[in-house]
Parts: C-alpha cells; structure tokens; sequence
C-alpha cells in the first residue's frame, strides 16, 4: 500500500462518526497474574439517527500486560442486541445502509462495526455488528433486528 492510499485510508477513518457507547460493565473471564484480567464488557449506545432504539454490544477485551498497555489485539467474538426503548421516529430519508457504531478492537486496522441495514418491505431495522478483519477467510458477525412499532400508543 503507498503512502497516499495510507494518507486517504485514515482521512476516511477521521470521518466516521465516533463511537457513542456508554459502558454498562465487564466480566472477568480470566484472572492474569500479571496485567488486566480477560474479559467480556458491555457497551450501550443509542442510534444517532433513529431516536428510540439502544443497542447493547458485549465484546472480548484481551489482558495480561499487552492488554493492559493497550498493544493487544482482541479477539473478534462479539454479541449484538438491540431493541426500542421509545417511541421510534425514522426521518425521512434514511440510508439503505450506514454505520452506526465503531470501535478500534486493535492498534492497527481491525476494528467492530455496527451497521444499520434498512428492511423496507416488513418495515424493520436490522443492525449487523461485523469484524473489519478477516478471521479464516470469513468476518466474524453478529445480527439483531427491530421492528418499527407503535410505542405506548403513539
């Protein structure tokens, strides 16, 4: 890869929207002796552009002193859910597709992405959480789906 193809690589990453998660918590998986523990964590954000659904993503996060340090590449073993939690109100042009979450899961070049898939023939919201790195030939995946229904009468 050139230099230039590097330089538009990360323009393009700098115009993703930021990753808007709250932590909701993490459970050890496995206790290190020395460095941060394995783990699974849980995070919760909220879809910037359709207001009433939250998603929960739980992913590994790898310890030990690499972890620790923050130079460990974590596992692409990820779960996804999401599901309304208000009234949803979809604006009027929605993409087929867009990103709706990302977060860096290594220093360099793998990372989950949520992305927001629309089903307009049984009107649902389906969210895909995928690896951007090839793991044996194939992405690690995840898929959650919302229906668009009323919500407390409305």
């Amino acid at each position: 890869m050139s230099c230039r193809a590097y330089t538009v690589f990360f323009l393009l990453l700098a115009l993703l929207p930021p990753a808007h998660a709250e932590t909701v918590g993490c459970v050890t998986t496995a206790w290190k002796l020395i460095g941060a523990n394995h783990k699974v964590c849980v995070e919760a954000f909220g879809d910037p552009k359709v207001p009433g659904v939250t998603c929960h993503v739980s992913q590994a996060r790898t310890g030990g002193i690499s972890g620790s340090l923050g130079l460990a590449q974590d596992p692409s073993q990820f779960s996804l859910a999401c599901r309304q939690t208000g009234p949803i109100a979809l604006p009027a042009k929605l993409p087929k597709d867009e990103t709706v979450f990302s977060e860096d899961t290594s220093i360099l070049f793998k990372e989950t992405r949520v992305v927001r898939l629309w089903d307009e023939a049984h009107k649902t919201l389906v969210y895909v959480a995928i690896s951007r790195k090839l793991i044996d030939g194939a992405p690690a995946n995840s898929i959650s789906t919302v229906p668009v229904m009323p919500w407390g009468g409305k």
